[in-house]
Order: C-alpha cells, then sequence, then structure tokens
C-alpha cells in the first residue's frame, strides 16, 4: 500500500503551499479541492447532479458550477450544503483513493480540507500532518486570497474543527506564521522523516 500522509489544516493555514513544497523534493501530492474543481468544471461528472438539485441557478455561463451562488447557498443552509456533499464526497474520495494508490512516488500527501472532520480517508492515511497558524493569519490570508469578507472566513472557520481539537489530533505539525524559509525548512526535516518512514512500511509489507 501506498505511505500516506494526509494533510489538513484550518482556512488560510497555508496547505496548499507546503504541499507543494513537499512536492518539490519529489511527493506526489493530491489534493481534493483540486478534485472538487475538476468534478464542478464545465463537463465535470458532478454538474449533471449539481444542476438537477439546485437547478439553473447553480450552474455558470459556461456550464461549471457558480461557485458565488453555491458558496452562499451552502453557508446560509445547511441542508443545502449536506445535499452538494452527498454528491461531491464520494466522487472526491473514489478519485482521490485511485490517484494515491496509483502513484509511483516514494510517499503522497493527500490534502483534505475537512480530514479530521469527517473521518472518511482514515483507511487510507498512515500519517495527519497538520498545517496551523494563527487565526488572525488565517483571516487575513483567506481574504486576500478568496475575496472573502471577514465574516465570511468566520463562517468557514465554525464549520472546520477548533483549532486546538485539529493540533491535538495530528503526528505531525508545520508551524506557517512566518516566511518561506521557515516553512521550506519545516517541510524539508518531514520529507526525510518520511522517506524513513515509507520505506519501513515498504520493507515491513515484503517480509
Amino acid at each position: 500500500m501506498t505511505f500516506c500522509v494526509g494533510v489538513t489544516g484550518g482556512i488560510g493555514s497555508g496547505k496548499s503551499r507546503a504541499a507543494a513544497l513537499f512536492g518539490e523534493l519529489g511527493a506526489d501530492v493530491v489534493d481534493t479541492d483540486d478534485i472538487s474543481h475538476e468534478l464542478t468544471a464545465a463537463g465535470g461528472s458532478a454538474m449533471p447532479a449539481i444542476a438537477a438539485a439546485f437547478g439553473p441557478a447553480a450552474v455558470a455561463a459556461d456550464s461549471s458550477l457558480d461557485r458565488t451562488v453555491m458558496r452562499r447557498l451552502v453557508f446560509e443552509n445547511p441542508d443545502a450544503r449536506k445535499q452538494l456533499e452527498t454528491i461531491l464526497h464520494p466522487l472526491i474520495r473514489d478519485r482521490a483513493r485511485s490517484r494515491v494508490m496509483a502513484s509511483p512516488a516514494p510517499y503522497v500527501l493527500l490534502v483534505v480540507p475537512l480530514l479530521l472532520e469527517t473521518g472518511a480517508y482514515r483507511g487510507l492515511v498512515q500519517r495527519v500532518l497538520v498545517v496551523d497558524c494563527d487565526e488572525s493569519l488565517q483571516i487575513t490570508r483567506a481574504m486576500q486570497r478568496s475575496n472573502l469578507s471577514p465574516d465570511a472566513v468566520r463562517a468557514i472557520m465554525a464549520a472546520q474543527l477548533p483549532r486546538q481539537q485539529r493540533l491535538a489530533g495530528a503526528d505531525d505539525v508545520i508551524r506557517n506564521d512566518g516566511d518561506i524559509a521557515q516553512l521550506r525548512g519545516q517541510v524539508a526535516d518531514l520529507h526525510h522523516q518520511y522517506l524513513r518512514l515509507a520505506a519501513s512500511a515498504a520493507t515491513s509489507r515484503g517480509k
């Protein structure tokens, strides 16, 4: 079985940036947000079910998901969020699992924003890495990246695990409060650790 590290963290924590640095060192990165975007792009396999469930207002002019409309809908209506998750999550899990299992890399990072909340990937990941930063920095980064209001960011944060609970579920933690050099150093240290763990797991399977 492919050695897989589940990566999670609150919105604005820098999961994708950290994962990209692991990728530069030779790890394979499977990001469930990227898969979600593939499924909801024009022609994406989730779009017929989304259009049937939410109507034409949820579909943009190019036949992709209208993310602005859907974001507002799911944060105002918990039932709508559950309905969207019922459509998307099984498709995301299947595609993520296939990519992890097919990877030829020494190890794979599986980036899942709600990894600890759902528990859906428990059988696939051997280790959990939490990318963490101060909550005020999360809000600032998320506002800059996604053009969201402070209230919108806080609403997203409220739907995620509290920071201390997330940290309690971690095997490893990256603190992403500093500059890129500090982040790169932490990534390099963990990369060497994951190479050792992956090699050890492969040896154990071969016995």
